[in-house]
């Protein structure tokens, strides 16, 4: 069975959550502050990421953080540069941990139109897929944003969506198509219905083989994307965040049988720079715990 192969299988089948590692330069220096990391503490760039990089490396070396809990893992795309233990990232997370990476390839959004934002061009993309796969990495993640309940705009970010996930799926790779819906959008539920099945009408149309994963908004409706999860063609639906706390994030998603989570900012809920190792790891240890009983509850 080759890797790729058990990969799949752990996608498929694998009890636990995504962990979402993937900050960006845009939300990095956020991160960095809930973290404990003021602004003052790095002066360029390139001395931001190696915080965040550090503080990546602490959370994939936790002793709770493998796939018997974390099946899976989203990265940015300059973390593919970066080591753990003499290890490129990728191969770490797989060969040591057992977590199936995949790598967030969205270059930020355009403006607000037809009330969503679409991704934005992504240049060099099949250069970027072709030596993620040869890294190992599984899959991609692309995000785009829902604001309002506007039907042709929710046509136009699945399209936008879609196309983007043919060239991931060309390359040999598997697609979290990431349509977010803002959970502060006074017609999120509205939004949410056409959503789905703008998103069903689109997955309908794709060919044995052609699969893909769904990052969705924890939907006001649960149970709203279960005949999306059931589809053939999806391999997974996973859940973000959205800026809900982690306990209400996970009671959420514990109303939401067939969706995983795939956490970002809940994830890191509480943990800080300055801790010792030992009050790091339980902190860690605590809402690894909590995401992972609401992704299998």
């Amino acid at each position: 069975m080759t890797d790729f192969t058990k990969m799949r299988d752990q996608m498929e089948k694998g009890a636990g959550f995504i962990a979402a590692l993937d900050q960006s330069g845009g939300s990095t220096p956020k991160a960095l502050a809930l973290y404990g990391v003021d602004a003052n503490d790095y002066d360029s760039e390139e001395a931001m990421f190696a915080e965040i990089q550090r503080m990546r490396e602490r959370i994939i070396l936790a002793p709770d953080f493998t796939k018997d809990k974390v099946i899976g893992a989203i990265l940015f795309e300059k973390t593919l540069n970066e080591t753990i233990q003499g290890d490129a990232v990728p191969g770490h997370l797989w060969a040591k941990r057992g977590v199936v990476p995949f790598l967030k390839i969205d270059k930020g959004l355009e403006d607000e139109a037809n009330g969503v934002q679409l991704l934005k061009s992504i240049p060099g993309l099949a250069d970027t897929l072709a030596a993620a796969k040869a890294m190992g990495v599984f899959g991609t993640k692309e995000r785009s944003v829902v604001h309002s309940a506007n039907a042709d705009g929710i046509a136009a970010i699945v399209d936008n969506q879609m196309a983007v996930a043919q060239e991931v799926i060309a390359a040999g790779m598997v697609p979290i198509i990431e349509p977010e819906v803002n959970i502060h959008s006074e017609t999120k539920a509205q939004a949410e219905d056409m959503l789905a099945a703008t998103l069903m009408d689109r997955i309908n149309a794709l060919s044995e083989g052609q699969d893909v994963m769904l990052k969705l908004t924890l939907p006001e409706q649960p149970g709203l994307y279960d005949a999306l999860a059931d589809h053939p063609r999806v391999m997974r639906v996973v859940a973000l965040s959205g800026g809900y706390s982690t306990a209400d994030a996970s009671a959420r998603l514990a109303k939401n049988h067939k969706m995983i989570a795939s956490f970002s900012r809940a994830l890191t809920e509480g943990l800080q720079r300055d801790m010792s190792d030992a009050d790091f790891v339980a902190a860690l240890g605590a809402n690894i715990k909590t995401i992972y009983d609401a992704s299998i509850a």
